[in-house]
């Protein structure tokens, strides 16, 4: 059986989910083009950026104040857990999105960075909030 060599860079660009990896300020440091084209900012636009450049305003608070949780402690719940949270597109649609994270570790042990996999599940999420009005119709025409 031949083993095969694997270029890391290129699966990571060329995967269609978003990787996005953050240093430890919250400021974006890697942008895959699945990023561009799910949240519509170019690499250019993005990097350097904080992350509330996806964030919903509503939600940045809580955000900010989780991934400073997660710097300062090296530990999350989302490694192996998906987080289904609202997103911002740069147009200003709202998107669903799905992730898991990984902490990055600098030589001292100590995290680095946050590394995030991501997937648009908009239009999931849209198909299921339809299924659930049309339930709670069906419900109540049941009842009456």
């Amino acid at each position: 059986m031949a083993t095969m060599t694997i270029d890391h860079e290129e699966l990571i660009q060329a995967i269609g989910d978003a990787v996005v990896v953050a240093g430890t300020d919250g400021n974006i440091a890697y942008w895959n083009p699945a990023a561009t084209r799910i949240f519509g900012f170019t690499e250019d636009e993005a990097m350097g950026r904080a992350l509330d450049l996806i964030i919903p305003e509503r939600q940045r608070a809580r955000h900010n104040e989780g991934y400073a949780k997660t710097v300062a402690t090296g530990t999350t719940r989302y490694g192996t857990s998906l987080l289904r949270v609202p997103a911002l597109h740069k147009d200003g649609r709202r998107l669903s999105i799905a992730f898991t994270v990984a902490l990055l570790q600098g030589e001292d042990g100590g995290v680095s960075g946050v590394a995030a996999v991501i997937r648009d599940e908009t239009e999931r999420f849209e198909q299921d909030q339809q299924l659930r009005k049309r339930l709670t119709e069906l419900e109540m025409a049941a009842r009456a």
